[in-house]
């Protein structure tokens, strides 16, 4: 994905891990696209535009557009999804068309997003993907506001012993970690451990209670900051959200019963 601003290092990390998501995502989901040739496109969507469709470009660029202006524009290994306005309105709707041209692949959305939400690998690969893209999007959009406008940091990289999340603090964000591992602490105690693909903090932001938990980087930690009320319209819009959600919450109490466990272990049973 390609910004018509001048951004910093992170948007282009997190572009690199959009890329993979999706390759990923397709691997997972092994459905066979339909080729689909653009031709170049300077006004409205390219012909052919379907919106109950998926595409992802396989070469040349798409330029998405707002009101007469280039927002953004796909390149090679991004994936379109289509506008939830549609284009029943022209002024609020978000066209597609090409400069140069391209070539794409287009996949049924419906039949995409039931084989997502029946495979817990894929529904976790596409919550990580939509986390990801919208922290993609955060940035174009404070590139593009005024500089006295406070904007959201989003994504951030820890070096091993940073605290990510402190115990006590006040939730504002919910993570999802793209590279790294992490160790969960509760008064200064390792219970668990926070993995690549792992969606943390979540508990404490949807129910407004205080962090009851320490993260703290054991390696190197590229992680996503999503703000809190972001996020609860992501779950609103995206049900796959939950269930990823879910799945990384149930892994947790597993890793929190083995430490428990292990400690009973350690002291003697009577």
């Amino acid at each position: 994905m390609l910004a018509n601003a001048e951004l910093a290092q992170d948007f282009t990390d997190l572009n690199q891990q959009y890329k993979k998501l999706v390759e990923a995502l397709l691997e997972v989901v092994a459905m066979p696209g339909l080729p689909v040739v653009v031709e170049i496109t300077r006004h409205g969507n390219f012909r052919g535009f379907d919106g109950s469709q998926f595409y992802v470009v396989r070469s040349g660029t798409l330029s998405a557009q707002y009101q007469g202006r280039t927002v953004h524009t796909l390149e090679e290994g991004d994936i379109l999804l289509p506008d939830i306005a549609g284009t029943g309105q022209e002024d609020i709707s978000v066209y597609y068309g090409s400069e140069v041209g391209a070539t794409l692949d287009s996949y049924p959305a419906l039949e995409f997003m039931r084989r997502v939400l029946s495979d817990p690998a894929a529904t976790k690969l596409w919550t990580r993907l939509l986390i990801t893209y919208a922290g993609l999007m955060l940035r174009i959009t404070a590139a593009c506001v005024q500089e006295d406008t406070a904007a959201t940091p989003g994504f951030e990289v820890y070096e091993p012993g940073d605290i990510i999340i402190r115990q006590g603090d006040r939730a504002d964000f919910v993570f999802n970690m793209s590279a790294g591992v992490a160790e969960v602490l509760v008064d200064d105690v390792t219970v668990g451990r926070i993995g690549e693909g792992e969606i943390f903090g979540a508990m404490a932001a949807l129910t407004h209670a205080d962090r009851s938990a320490t993260v703290r980087a054991k390696t190197t930690c590229s992680v996503v900051k999503v703000p809190k009320e972001q996020f609860t319209e992501l779950i609103k819009s995206n049900p796959a959200t939950i269930h990823s959600l879910l799945i990384d919450m149930a892994n947790s109490i597993v890793n929190l019963n083995e430490q428990l466990v292990g400690l009973r272990g350690s002291h003697g049973v009577d």
